[in-house]
């Protein structure tokens, strides 16, 4: 009679068993892992630059190659914004009828280009792509310096850069 006792206990034992096992082959939602968006630039992300570098680091700190074609600086292969060729393109964009600027002269022109980048967009390229704090990162030594250099450029190489 005791035999009769345990087999349904061990019925049980079995068939709870059997369920355990079958929830452990059902595969747990898996919580995919969370999305997380591309790190944007920020200013703090950019060092000051004082102007006392030279020409191909000064553009190099301020992260012009990134965005930019810059002739004259190795690396300076970006294709976000526009080649910076500002001899040869900076007068048909001081005349078109969208700028909406100030500057009378190229050099002007680039100065005001990296302290309020929305005042003239270059057609074909994104509207604002350019970040607006760029100006206060860099010094007016070296704003000075980079419109200098843009405004005789129209195509050279980097070893002209030195």
């Amino acid at each position: 009679m005791v035999e009769r006792s345990i087999t349904p206990l061990i019925v049980v034992a079995l068939l709870l068993g059997t369920v355990f096992a079958l929830r452990s082959l059902t595969p747990s939602p898996v919580t995919p892992p969370p999305v997380t968006s591309p790190v944007a630039l920020t200013a703090d992300m950019v060092s000051l630059v004082t102007g006392d570098e030279p020409i191909p680091e000064i553009f190099t700190k301020a992260g012009c190659p990134v965005c930019h074609v810059v002739p004259g600086i190795s690396g300076a292969n970006g294709r976000v914004g526009p080649p910076l060729v500002l001899g040869t393109t900076g007068p048909a964009r001081l005349a078109d009828p969208a700028y909406r600027g100030q500057a009378k002269t190229v050099h002007e022109y680039v100065v005001e280009s990296v302290i309020e980048p929305g005042l003239f967009v270059v057609p074909g390229y994104p509207a604002g792509t350019m970040p607006t704090w760029y100006g206060a990162k860099l010094s007016a030594l070296a704003l000075e310096k980079i419109a200098s250099y843009l405004e005789r450029q129209g195509g050279r190489t980097a070893q002209d850069a030195r």
